[in-house]
């Protein structure tokens, strides 16, 4: 057992590790930037809504569900020539960005819009009521009430993205998935395989039970 832990190679294993945290979370701050709000304007512009644009709301709509509809590995693909324009290259964390976020902004926002649509609608009333305007009662009502809701999203999503960043290696993107592929694939080295996808499972699992401390935490119920 000891040989092969020893036999393994541990320095690119910890540089890909680094790499897929850096994915992480440089890909989840634009996707946050991004995504929350755009969820915050498909609920306003929504039917029966504070700034109801029936129009806008069904473009807006349309573009997120055709971008979560698109396989990862496809918009990777797709991806790679406005990659190279945006980021300077489509290989490594560098070229990974672009289409990690905008595979996860579009999905985040419609996680985002779903919690805001589970807040009990007699609270924006109320504010209406008090002569609060449309920002005061973002800020002050709906996204203070979805926080938990909203935290539950970034945790999904955070996860979502764990996946996309090992597909991201099938074409170089660095990381572990490109570590897998490298040796687990091309050089038939199952051990490397097997320390991957472990790093990912620990990866994964520390930021649903994160996630989950932080929606207790907020959670008002």
């Amino acid at each position: 057992m000891m040989e092969i832990l020893t036999g393994l190679p541990w320095d690119e294993i910890a540089e890909a590790t680094l790499d897929t945290l850096l994915m992480l979370g440089i890909s989840m701050a634009f996707t946050l930037v991004l995504g929350l709000p755009l969820g915050v304007v498909l609920f306003l512009t929504g039917k029966r809504q504070l700034l109801e644009q029936t129009a806008l709301y069904n473009v807006l709509s349309f573009v997120v569900n055709v971008l979560r509809s698109v396989p990862f590995i496809i918009l990777l693909i797709v991806m790679m020539p406005l990659t190279e324009i945006v980021a300077g290259t489509s290989l490594g964390v560098q070229g990974s960005i672009p289409p990690l976020v905008v595979g996860a902004a579009p999905f985040f926002a419609r996680l985002v819009e779903t919690a805001l649509r589970e807040i009990d609608r007699g609270i924006v009333e109320a504010t209406q009521a008090m002569g609060a305007t449309t920002r005061q009662i973002v800020f002050g009502a709906l996204i203070p009430e979805a926080l938990p809701g909203i935290i539950a999203a970034v945790t999904v999503t955070a996860i979502a993205l764990v996946s996309y960043t090992a597909m991201s290696g099938i074409i170089g993107g660095g990381g572990l998935g490109d570590l897998a592929v490298r040796y687990g694939y091309h050089r038939h080295q199952n051990d490397v395989m097997v320390v991957t996808v472990l790093l990912l499972l620990v990866l994964v699992q520390a930021l649903q039970m994160f996630g989950d401390k932080l929606v207790l935490r907020f959670s008002r119920r």
